[in-house]
C-alpha cells in the first residue's frame, strides 16, 4: 500500500527514530496499566461506600489516595510525553536540509523578509 513509509511524514525526513517510538508505546502502556488499576479502585471505592460498613469507609481514605497518586502519575507521564514528542519533532526539523531553510521552534523559517524602501 503506497504511504505506508510515511506514517510520519509530518516529521523531518520521514521517519522517526525507533527509540522514540519504543519510548511512546511503553509510556502508553504504562498510562494505560494505571488507568486500568484505576478503574477497580473506583469499583471498591464505590462498593465500600454503598456497604456503608465503618472499616469499609475508613479504607475508602487510603484508596482514594492511592487514586489521586495515580492521576498525578498519568499527568506526569503525559507531560514527558509531550515534551519529547516536542523534542523529538525539533531534532527531526534540525535534521531536515531539504527544504532549504532552517526552521525554528515558532514554525517560522529564518529568512528574512527584504521590504521595499
Amino acid at each position: 500500500m503506497e504511504g505506508d513509509s510515511d506514517t510520519y511524514s509530518g516529521l523531518g525526513n520521514g521517519e522517526i527514530d525507533s527509540k522514540v517510538v519504543q519510548t511512546f508505546q511503553k509510556s502508553f502502556v504504562q498510562v494505560q496499566n494505571i488507568l486500568d488499576q484505576n478503574r477497580l479502585l473506583i469499583n471498591e471505592i464505590n462498593q465500600n461506600h454503598e456497604s456503608k460498613i465503618p472499616h469499609n469507609l475508613t479504607r475508602n481514605v487510603g484508596l482514594i489516595r492511592e487514586l489521586n497518586n495515580n492521576i498525578r502519575r498519568v499527568v506526569d507521564l503525559y507531560g514527558d510525553l509531550s515534551s519529547s514528542f516536542t523534542k523529538s519533532v525539533d531534532a527531526s526539523s534540525e535534521g531536515d536540509s531539504s527544504s532549504g531553510a532552517a526552521m525554528k521552534s515558532d514554525g517560522k523559517t529564518g529568512h528574512k523578509r527584504n521590504r521595499p524602501a
